[in-house]
């Protein structure tokens, strides 16, 4: 059974545009206003402003004659989105899985990690009180579901807590706009005299969709778990998640490594016991103000080695900036696939594999050089050489389902790296029309052929363009050539001999080193 924590700001605009702004805190009442439709109107007011009269959507002129000294400032909804996206990325600290409730309110999915501060109500306290040290006044509520979560949040006590399988109880008192009702359907049922959430809860199931619609009754649904509702999360639910907080912040470099490795042994501990392993680690270290320091680290191969991840982490740990101290460090695996044990003889330790022999050097270049400058040559269904290989990952594996590439023939070898760009060939002698050259000069030099293979003739891919592209320049009849030094080239000549006044042009494609 899953346990939804709802968390919903009354003032939420006004609480932070107080803090973009602390040094111009206006005088209460104060207010915050937006143009609808080429009419100024409030959209939000403080506290102070709702006692005297004044209420969201009310046009700005109706609210500065009834409250004449009335504050106001201009909204900044974009702002405000951006904090509450900041807000819950700061909320992994409490779980990994945070979804948005636009535009003043977060959920989060606190199944099964309420033990790390012993209990829920532990945790709800801890949540609200961090939220209010930082001028973030939250309501609050756990339930089985969003919806009844959302009503306690919403419409109950503070800090309300739905004992497992037990919202109904606490969602009978409640006034009908606590199920998240659209105005048509509440606006309906205020005039049928219908005060609390019980009353529709004993009107039988087809009568009320009848009355109401479909929609009324999924939303009743939904608060008392009868129909699942699904959370977008910031982040996909991740159970591959450990977490580790401090009696004290934590700030010295040998602390922030040593961390690194306590919990990177405990979830790789859990990988183990599951027969998994994981192809990218995030640890993410939180400050006390609130900010979020990752740190990501990949491996070639999926593994579960918490001391070679700790060697991993520990370069990228000397540019963090700790500020007045670490209070929480998260981990998390990505990409996380089965592992088998493998056993080669009983009475030897078995040999690794030249992968597993090479992935900590691979694994060591990739995280201090970038994943993009690490790579293999993979080969790719093309006769056209610089299009027949593609960058991939040194270990990657081909995807299920996609089609085997036949590997490079070896009756045809080719050079080991290609040049970027073909380059010009001069002063060659050949027989016509198809003999390998004699001589030629290369970059200033003068090369003497003692040994020559080919032609071997490559057309371009004629049928992945339009038909009246194709042209006999495009052909190309590669030679493999020894000078009479014993350096090998790899050069071609493009086009053929049918046009005088357009003769082939010699090209270097590569050297065979």
């Amino acid at each position: 059974m899953s346990r939804i924590l709802c968390a919903w700001s009354p003032n939420w605009a006004i609480a932070n545009w107080r803090r973009r702004n602390p040094c111009d805190w206006p005088a209460e009442p104060f207010a915050l206003i937006e143009t609808v439709r080429a009419v100024r109107r409030l959209s939000a007011v403080s506290e102070t402003a709702s006692r005297l009269g004044l209420s969201v959507g009310q046009k700005a002129t109706d609210a500065m004659a009834l409250v004449p000294e009335l504050a106001t400032a201009e909204a900044e909804p974009q702002a405000d989105a951006a904090a509450l996206m900041a807000l819950a990325d700061w909320c992994v600290r409490f779980s990994p899985a945070v979804a948005l409730d636009a535009p003043d309110g977060l959920f989060l999915d606190v199944t099964g990690v309420d033990h790390l501060w012993g209990g829920e109500a532990a945790m709800l306290a801890d949540l609200t009180e961090r939220l209010a040290a930082n001028g973030l006044p939250f309501r609050s509520a756990i339930a089985d579901t969003p919806g009844a979560a959302w009503a306690l949040a919403h419409y109950g006590e503070d800090a309300a807590i739905a004992p497992p399988g037990g919202q109904a109880v606490l969602l009978k008192p409640l006034r009908p706009a606590a199920l998240r009702f659209d105005l048509e359907t509440w606006a309906q049922i205020e005039r049928l005299g219908l005060r609390q959430v019980g009353q529709l809860m004993a009107i039988p199931r087809g009568p009320f969709a009848r009355r109401f619609g479909r929609a009324a009754l999924t939303r009743l649904d939904q608060a008392l778990g009868r129909e699942t509702e699904a959370l977008q999360f910031r982040r996909p639910p991740n159970p591959w998640f450990a977490r580790l907080a401090f009696a004290e912040p934590i700030s010295a470099p040998e602390d922030l490594a040593r961390v690194a490795f306590d919990i990177s042994a405990r979830l790789c501990a859990r990988l183990e016991t599951e027969g998994q392993g994981g192809r990218r680690f995030e640890l993410c270290y939180h400050r006390l103000d609130g900010k979020t320091l990752p740190v990501q680290v990949g491996l070639a191969l999926p593994g579960r080695d918490a001391r070679r991840l700790g060697k991993l982490f520990a370069p990228k740990l000397e540019t963090l900036d700790p500020g007045f101290g670490i209070e929480v460090v998260t981990l998390t695996a990505e990409g996380v696939e089965p592992i088998s044990a493998r056993q080669g003889r009983l009475d030897a330790a078995r040999e690794p594999t030249l992968e597993e022999g090479l992935a900590p050097l691979v694994d060591r270049l990739v995280n201090r050089l970038g994943e993009a400058r690490v790579w293999r040559a993979s080969p790719v269904e093309s006769h056209v050489p610089e299009l027949s290989a593609d960058r991939a990952r040194p270990f990657a594996s081909r995807p299920n389902g996609a089609p085997e590439v036949r590997p490079w023939a070896r009756e045809t070898p080719r050079p080991t790296r290609l040049f970027r760009r073909p380059e010009p060939v001069e002063t060659v002698m050949a027989a016509l029309p198809d003999d390998p050259p004699s001589q030629f000069r290369w970059r200033g030099q003068l090369h003497r052929v003692r040994h020559a293979e080919g032609p071997e003739r490559i057309g371009e891919e004629w049928w992945k363009g339009a038909i009246e592209d194709v042209d006999t320049r495009h052909v190309r009849d590669y030679y493999r050539v020894e000078d009479a030094e014993g350096r090998r080239f790899w050069l071609f000549r493009a086009g053929l001999y049918a046009d005088p006044q357009d003769p082939p042009q010699w090209w270097m494609h590569g050297v065979f080193g």
